[in-house]
């Protein structure tokens, strides 16, 4: 069985994975931008059954480009953002990549919002690319 265990910085929010990601992708959106604090986010998305999560946690919720709302939930101590939740895929369970802290830990397969991508940006590989 796979285990893969995502943690904040201070290791007080965990979220630990039974199961391989059903998918793994990138997305450049404005709204990941700032909530990463980088030029992209990372995400695994697992079956909802498939995560475990412990710890203490806020919430914080907005509305996607999409029209859809979005739930981060993220430690209440460090900031990190550990899990978050899809309105429109509520069996769905979404994981920052960066999290795991796992540099072996599978590639993106999909690329999300690239007009908004950085131009000095390149995501290679086996990856579909959406405008």
């Amino acid at each position: 069985m796979t285990l893969r265990r995502a943690s904040c910085s201070c290791g007080q929010l965990a979220a630990t994975a039974t199961a391989e990601p059903l998918r793994v992708s990138v997305c450049h959106c404005l709204a990941c931008q700032q909530r990463t604090g980088s030029v992209f986010a990372a995400q695994a998305r697992f079956r909802k059954d498939q995560v475990q999560v412990v710890g203490q946690a806020s919430t914080y919720t907005r509305v996607a480009d999409s029209g859809g709302r979005i739930t981060f939930h993220f430690c209440p101590h460090c900031g990190a953002t550990v899990h978050y939740s899809l309105e429109s895929q509520p069996d769905i369970v979404a994981i920052p990549v960066g999290a795991f802290a796992d540099p072996a830990f599978p590639p993106p397969v999909r690329s999300v919002y690239e007009s908004r991508r950085h131009g000095w940006v390149e995501i290679s590989g086996a990856t579909e690319h959406e405008a």
